[in-house]
């Protein structure tokens, strides 16, 4: 008897705890959250399309050139807004439409570079800069050379 009431109790502990995890769970919706993402990536883009037409027509620079400045600003503009704690409510409510695009990059530099600050220039900002945006770099670069050899054994072999 008192082994039936103890998996009496379990069960109601179980009940219990799974009815707080309900309550404490935070519910999102998908189609909400595409659209946040959507229309942040949007703004995003139009800023950076806005500025390379800037950059085009009215001060006379070539598409290359004109990009280049436009990844420069929107990166600048990024850290600038993630020193300033406003990047990362954008991110917290756009979600990927700020973290996808170039300027989702440069706040995954800047945001440990901040945070880590007071901890020294070597031990603080040197050691945690990378410690989101490292492992993208990294397979970045082992996944494009990966490829790159690939392509270059295919070709070789006359396939492409």
């Amino acid at each position: 008897m008192a082994q039936q009431e103890t998996m009496e109790q379990k069960e109601k502990k179980n009940q219990e705890y799974n009815e707080y995890v309900k309550q404490v769970t935070p519910t999102h919706s998908l189609p909400a959250n595409m659209a946040k993402a959507f229309v942040v990536g949007g703004i995003i883009c139009t800023i950076g399309q806005f500025i390379l037409n800037m950059a085009t027509n009215n001060f006379g620079l070539d598409k290359e050139t004109a990009g280049g400045w436009c990844s420069m600003i929107l990166v600048f503009t990024s850290v600038l807004l993630t020193g300033l704690n406003i990047y990362p409510v954008i991110a917290n409510w756009g979600g990927a439409g700020a973290l996808v695009p170039i300027t989702g990059f440069a706040n995954s530099v800047a945001a440990p570079a901040i945070e880590f600050q007071k901890e020294g220039q070597v031990f603080g900002i040197g050691c945690k800069i990378f410690t989101i945006a490292g492992p993208v770099i990294l397979y970045g670069i082992f996944t494009s050379w990966l490829l790159g050899l690939i392509y270059w054994i295919l070709k070789l072999m006359g396939i492409l």
